[in-house]
Parts: C-alpha cells; sequence; structure tokens
C-alpha cells in the first residue's frame, strides 16, 4: 500500500481521558502494515514527546516520530520565513520548545512576530504588550484558529479566542498555520514523504480536518465518534471522501477504492 494517514487526535482516537474503543487495533494494523502515519494536533501547549506519553498510557503503540503539532508547523515555518528570529510567546511550553529547536529566540522587546498558542496561565498585561509590539511593527501569528479547547469540564477558549481580542486590538489579521491551514497539511505530508493523491487526513471536524484535507486534494475520511454528526452535514458544501461511525470500522482496504492506484 502505497500510501499514508494524517490523524485527528481528540474525538478520533480519544475522547477526554479514554481511548476510543478500537482505535489501538487501527494504529497497530498501521505499523504491522508499514504504513506511514501521524497523528496531527492543534494544540500547541504540550511537546512532542508529552503527546508522545500521554497516547502511550492510554494503550498506543506509537513513537515521537508519529505526532506532529501545530507548535512544530509554526516553528518550522517561521524558521523558514526568518531564520534565527525572534518572537514575543503567548503560550506553554509546547510551543516555546518548539520555537527554540528551531532556532528562535524568546523576547520581551523588539520581536519579529507575536506568535500566539493556547493557554491557562495569561494575563491582560501580555495582551497589552502584544498590542504594542504588532503596533510596531512585530507581525501577529496564530498556532491556529480553533476558537475553543475541549476539556473533560466543558470547552474554554482557544487559540481562535484569544488571536481575535489581539486582531480587534491592533487592527490586523494573524496568519494561521495549523489545521486547515494548507502550511501545516503540506508539511505533515511531506514529513512522511507522501505525494497528494495518497494521502488520507481522518478527522472528527469539518472547519478543520476535512475542510484542510479537501483543499489539499487529500482523501478525507471524517469519524462520528467526535464534534460532527450526520445531520451536521447539510450545513458544509464539501463533504469528506469516506464517513464512518469511529475509526475502528474504517476499513483500510477500501481506500484502494478511493485512492488512485499506484
Amino acid at each position: 500500500m502505497n500510501y499514508g494517514f494524517l490523524i485527528d487526535m481528540d474525538g478520533v482516537i480519544y475522547r477526554g481521558h479514554e481511548m476510543i474503543p478500537g482505535a489501538d487495533r487501527f494504529v497497530n494494523r498501521l505499523r504491522a502494515d508499514g504504513i506511514p502515519f501521524l497523528f496531527l494536533t492543534n494544540n500547541s501547549q504540550r511537546t512532542r514527546r508529552d503527546v508522545t506519553t500521554r497516547l502511550v498510557r492510554m494503550g498506543f503503540d506509537i513513537e515521537e516520530k508519529n505526532i506532529y503539532t501545530c507548535a512544530m508547523a509554526t516553528a518550522q515555518f517561521l524558521a523558514a520565513q526568518k531564520p534565527a528570529g525572534t518572537a514575543y510567546v503567548i503560550g506553554e511550553g509546547g510551543l516555546l520548545q518548539a520555537l527554540h529547536s528551531n532556532g528562535y529566540s524568546i523576547v520581551d522587546h523588539d520581536p519579529d512576530y507575536v506568535v500566539v498558542g493556547e493557554g491557562r496561565t495569561l494575563t491582560f498585561e501580555m495582551f497589552e504588550t502584544a498590542v504594542r509590539m504588532i503596533n510596531k511593527g512585530a507581525k501577529l501569528i496564530a498556532t491556529n484558529m480553533d476558537p475553543n479547547c475541549p476539556t473533560p469540564n466543558g470547552s474554554r477558549p482557544g487559540c481562535g479566542a484569544i488571536v481575535a481580542m489581539l486582531e480587534t486590538a491592533a487592527a490586523t489579521k494573524a496568519f494561521s498555520v495549523g489545521k486547515p491551514s494548507p502550511v501545516m497539511m503540506r508539511a505533515a505530508r511531506k514529513q512522511l514523504g507522501l505525494d497528494t493523491a495518497h494521502t488520507v487526513m481522518i478527522g472528527d471536524t469539518m472547519e478543520t480536518d476535512i475542510l484542510g484535507g479537501v483543499q489539499m486534494g487529500y482523501t478525507t475520511a471524517l469519524v462520528l465518534s467526535g464534534g460532527t454528526r450526520i445531520d451536521d452535514l447539510v450545513h458544509y458544501a464539501y463533504r469528506p471522501d469516506i464517513i464512518v461511525n469511529s475509526i475502528a470500522e474504517l476499513d483500510i482496504t477500501q481506500l484502494a477504492e478511493v485512492t488512485p492506484a499506484a
């Protein structure tokens, strides 16, 4: 089989702290058959190692190389745009580490970029500082534009909500790197060494996973174990190629009928 998978996480392979039944069997099949895959996440808080540890504790047999975060995509993008640049960061460890690993310095004045991710320890002073920096010429970068983040106790404001406040206050628009941006979707595909026609995106969210896959020309598989219900599809002008109740029901062999032959 000459194709590979980009797989969303929350709502696809787990919900909260619990694995979705059968998700581990799907991953084990990929590993056994030597099919390349990456788990994609729009959460910039955790490092690649942290995400790996969390999934291993749930029962998944994976390695760090199987994880690709929007923080990694953002840092790689900025390093390509302006090597050895500087950033003022509103975010947490995963984003900070990714930027450092890509040659960026974190500063508190005159940065090249203001980079925004998720966070639970944000202050209004940080927002004021960011607005002043943007008004002086720093470019506003969002790791993603998700308006909220799911938690076991309900949703909380996400990166998109934080960015919206900065956009309004500074009268500017952020450049977003995470799903559904082609920046992250393309970088993940290239990391697996795949071409467009043989890349499959599996997700539970139409606005990010499926939209990003459709725009990139990937085969798309929607699972109904997360945030989208079958009745919701009437509201979208695009549709996934495959719809299943959960990833456990996704028949790998059926993709041969959707993806082009070698």
